[in-house]
């Protein structure tokens, strides 16, 4: 889909200033408040070699029964309210600093191990095709025993169906094996989503590159600077989950079984890919800027060209416009009849001439 230039215009001077400070007005010191969830979708999917069960429920304490029942157990919590995030872990025992984390907003990815529950935070991101920008979603995941817990805050924002459709497969892997692969298997997904978002950046940048090519205005100008900000997004989300993926391989807790390390080191070769993926990007886009200011350096010097060609052109005829226009009573040719024509064959003469001598030293 390509972006639409009078939709630009229309929110191209709002939407700079409301981007900037999404993105600057963050600090970590200020607790953010988070407005509770209007309602909650509660997904389960409880699992073993051989059985499956899938199960969307109405109440979180319907969660309880799946701790401790022998069997993989994966609850994805769309929508973040206190007093249920509290509830599923006290019973699940997740330390009350993750539930802090897990309520909180606009975090920086981590992975933390704490009491036997590893924990993490990571961005899924998403291009909005509407008004061309990157939007995350956060998520929490909570990896214990036989169980992993994700929070999220909108359903329609996912990234996991692929592997709800491979948890029907008996024979898929992640039927096949523990909660740690379900993990890996989620972290696998966000960081491959990556890519995508980054597949569509690279075709704006195609686009605005062509736009600089054929018409570099104002308004080409403010879409390199959009495009830098969506850079910005885009690189504070995933630099930071290098570290996170790094946590879950150099882990000592029995949480990850040494056989699925091979799997976490994949996506930490992938998050180093897309991380280089993402400064490639982002030269390309100074590099925007560059170009741009160089057409437009360019155009300048092709308009001061052209008035310095004329202004030589025209200085002839000036100057023997001058003399001819002199209030002297002796004037050669003042009182020829063919004075006149004679004045003007010269000064067309000489600029012809001065063409010429351009042409043939190259100037234009």
């Amino acid at each position: 889909m390509r972006p639409n230039k009078n939709y630009f215009q229309k929110i191209l001077l709002p939407f700079s200033i409301s981007r900037t400070q999404s993105i600057v007005k963050v600090n970590p010191t200020i607790v953010p408040k988070r407005e509770e969830a209007g309602g909650i979708h509660i997904f389960v999917y409880d699992y073993d070699a051989n059985t499956v069960e899938e199960r969307k429920l109405e109440h979180i304490t319907e969660c309880y029964p799946y701790l401790n029942n022998n069997n993989n157990t994966w609850i994805n919590v769309d929508g973040i309210r206190k007093a249920d995030v509290e509830a599923l872990c006290n019973h699940f025992g997740v330390h009350p600093l993750v539930q802090e984390d897990i309520q909180s907003v606009g975090q920086r990815p981590k992975m933390d191990e704490i009491e036997n529950i590893l924990f993490c935070i990571c961005n899924m991101l998403f291009y909005n095709e509407a008004q061309f920008c990157v939007e995350q979603e956060q998520i929490s995941i909570v990896l214990g025993k036989n169980f992993v817990l994700s929070f999220q805050e909108e359903a329609d924002k996912d990234v996991f169906n692929p592997i709800r459709e491979k948890l029907k497969i008996a024979g898929s892997k992640v039927r096949q094996s523990g909660s740690d692969y379900l993990c890996y298997a989620m972290l696998d997904m966000i960081v491959d989503n990556y890519f995508v978002v980054m597949e569509k950046l690279g075709e704006r940048i195609e686009d605005i590159e062509e736009e600089i090519q054929n018409n570099s205005n104002s308004k080409a100008l403010a879409k390199i600077n959009l495009l830098r900000k969506e850079m910005i997004v885009l690189k504070r989300s995933i630099a930071p989950v290098r570290e996170v993926i790094n946590g879950f391989i150099r882990t000592d807790s029995d949480l990850v079984q040494e056989r699925t390390e091979k799997y976490f080191k994949d996506v930490y070769d992938h998050i180093i890919q897309a991380n280089d993926l993402s400064e490639n990007y982002r030269d390309i886009t100074m590099n925007l800027q560059d170009l741009y200011l160089n057409n437009v350096n360019l155009r300048m010097n092709e308009v001061m060209k052209v008035m310095a060609i004329v202004t030589c052109l025209l200085a002839p005829a000036t100057v023997i416009g001058g003399i001819f226009g002199m209030n002297f009573s002796n004037i050669p040719w003042l009182h020829n009849d063919m004075g006149f024509f004679m004045a003007v064959g010269i000064m067309l003469l000489i600029p012809i001439w001065m063409l010429v001598m351009f042409k043939r030293k190259g100037w234009f």
